[in-house]
């Protein structure tokens, strides 16, 4: 039937939980824009035939074919513009630097679209501030505290804070640091808030 394969590209996203990103499903795409060029090339010549011959009963399958195209046109929009605000949600929760197995889901467009947005961000942080610039990705909720204790989940070697300190990161130790050089870290996953 018309638009069923669209309608599972959407139901497939719909599936997946929020700040989860389900692999791009290229065949599935394939398979919309195929379905859509077939009812393209059938509109165009029951057109032409209406036209020549000035059959108007095949109005009514002509406009049932355009709002299938329509539609097919709508759900892959909405297919492709979801993936790319999930895509930008991840770069505020990971970083610049997106795990592997998010960077495996997406296709060779996505990661293209992301460095650019990464760039762009970038750019705009280094904007802010009077020159210094700013990173609005940190505090995303407004702490409590500026200085947290974390524990190191893997070892991620050398750390340096502002005032010049080195911190050695290795599994398992504990360390107390200020908050806002650790977030990207935890959200990484390299280390884990200790609530006392």
């Amino acid at each position: 039937m018309f638009c069923e394969k669209a309608i599972e590209l959407i139901r497939e996203l719909h599936r997946m939980s929020d700040g989860q990103l389900p692999a791009f499903n290229e065949d599935g795409l394939r398979q919309v824009l195929q379905e859509m060029e077939a009812l393209y090339d059938q509109n165009q010549s029951d057109v032409n035939e209406a036209k020549a011959e000035g059959r108007s009963d095949l109005i009514a399958s002509i406009k049932l074919r355009h709002c299938c195209l329509l539609r097919n046109q709508r759900c892959v929009t909405a297919y492709l513009y979801d993936r790319l605000l999930r895509i930008r949600a991840l770069r505020w929760e990971y970083g610049s630097v997106l795990p592997a197995n998010v960077r495996f889901h997406m296709c060779a467009e996505e990661v293209q679209w992301f460095s650019q947005y990464k760039k762009s961000l970038a750019s705009f942080m280094r904007s802010l501030g009077g020159g210094e610039g700013l990173d609005i990705t940190q505090d995303m909720k407004p702490p409590k505290s500026l200085y947290i204790e974390v524990r190191c989940l893997k070892d991620h070697g050398e750390f340096e804070i502002d005032d010049g300190t080195v911190i050695l990161l290795k599994k398992n130790s504990q360390h107390f640091l200020p908050r806002w050089k650790c977030e990207q870290l935890i959200r990484q996953g390299v280390l884990e808030h200790v609530m006392s």
